[in-house]
């Protein structure tokens, strides 16, 4: 659904105009969203019926009457609305934005640096991660699924033990046997494709750590992490921001990788040896 993000946060405008269409129990959802504002991230649906002094099914029928599919779209809709930290009030790009309205990228600890990419302290902290675990599950659904199979060759390449499921209920079902030692790496443009937070949320009730690269720090894929990677997803007109964040997605791999080689030193090095002679093998 659109919101128009105009001064003052167009989902509480849109709430506002609605109200006189719904019903009580809907009207006092639709007050505990407008209270909660960006907060709302934090809340399930059985949190906001029992602040609403309803039922779940009243909070779902109540964003259903108020435009959205269900709780999670508006859920993701009053995230996007929050401004990023340090904003003033009322400051914005006024760049034009194209498609569904996204979160607003960067913000939070996972804050891309002024080029675009992870800070180089997240990269190591990220790098750290895979590096200690004894295994590696790789997830990533739709346009980032290549970008998520390109990225479990690069981390086998330097030894790591990495399983990378294409099957979203198969990669699910790994992620929930995952060990407390090992990391789930999440692929996410907009860090909220159903079937990869779904397998996030799964690695972290296992114990596992999550290490996500996404385009927006604020996402449900962002609230499951341990180290979030943020880069790529500018608002680009003609949709040419899923090509844009795939491309950088790629270059924080390539940059992920560099790292983990630094830090794996001479294993990682006798693993990339015979990475190219099994190369070489297959090539005339």
């Amino acid at each position: 659904m659109e919101i128009n993000s105009t001064a003052g946060g167009g989902l509480a405008a849109h709430i506002r105009a609605h109200l006189p269409e719904l019903r009580d129990t809907e009207a006092r959802v639709a007050q505990v969203v407008l209270d909660k504002g960006a907060q709302l991230v934090h809340l399930s649906v059985s949190d906001v019926a029992a602040l609403a002094g309803t039922a779940p099914s009243s909070v779902v029928r109540a964003c259903q009457r108020l435009g959205f599919r269900g709780y999670q779209e508006l859920k993701i809709a009053a995230a996007r609305q929050a401004p990023p930290p340090g904003a003033l009030p009322g400051s914005g790009s006024g760049r034009p934005r194209a498609g569904r309205h996204r979160p607003r990228r960067p913000g939070g600890a996972g804050r891309a640096g002024r080029d675009g990419a992870p800070p180089p302290e997240r990269l190591r902290t990220a790098a750290g991660l895979l590096d200690a675990a004894p295994r590696v599950l790789v997830v990533g659904a739709g346009l980032s699924g290549a970008v998520a199979l390109d990225t479990a060759y690069r981390l086998r390449a330097l030894g790591c033990a990495v399983d990378a499921p294409a099957d979203p209920l198969t990669a699910q079902l790994a992620a929930s046997q995952l060990a407390s030692a090992d990391v789930c790496l999440a692929i996410s443009h907009t860090g909220a494709t159903r079937s990869t937070v779904d397998a996030v949320r799964g690695a972290r009730r296992a114990g596992a750590r999550v290490v996500a690269l996404t385009s927006y720090a604020r996402s449900p894929l962002s609230e499951s992490s341990d180290c979030t990677l943020v880069a790529g997803g500018q608002d680009l007109v003609f949709g040419l921001e899923t090509v844009a964040s795939r491309l950088a997605h790629l270059t924080v791999i390539d940059a992920l990788a560099l790292t983990l080689l630094g830090l794996r030193g001479t294993p990682a090095e006798a693993a990339l040896r015979l990475s190219a002679d099994v190369t070489v093998d297959h090539s005339y």
